[in-house]
């Protein structure tokens, strides 16, 4: 699977998750996850590529409680790691 669909998967759980998902010019820096006056919010550096913005919502959303109850693409599963819950 191309990486921007997956990108886009993931973006979609996250945003089931309760993230915010926002796509900013930072320098390169880039971006990450954090918590702003009880909102979840997930920074994305428009200076990277798909490739760096899957990795971090990825690894946002790994450990997320929750995540393993998603309808998730077998395809994202897999990246994430996450058994399917009966």
């Amino acid at each position: 699977m191309h990486t921007v669909e997956l990108l886009e998967q993931a973006i979609q759980a996250a945003e089931q998750l309760g993230y915010q998902i926002r796509q900013d010019w930072l320098d390169g820096r880039g971006g990450g996850a954090c918590e702003l006056k009880g909102q979840r919010w997930i920074f994305l550096d428009l200076a990277q590529g798909p490739i760096d913005h899957l990795d971090c919502v990825l690894s946002a959303i790994r450990d997320q409680p929750g995540l393993a109850e998603l309808e998730l693409p077998p395809a994202l599963r897999a990246r994430l790691a996450v058994r399917k819950v009966a």
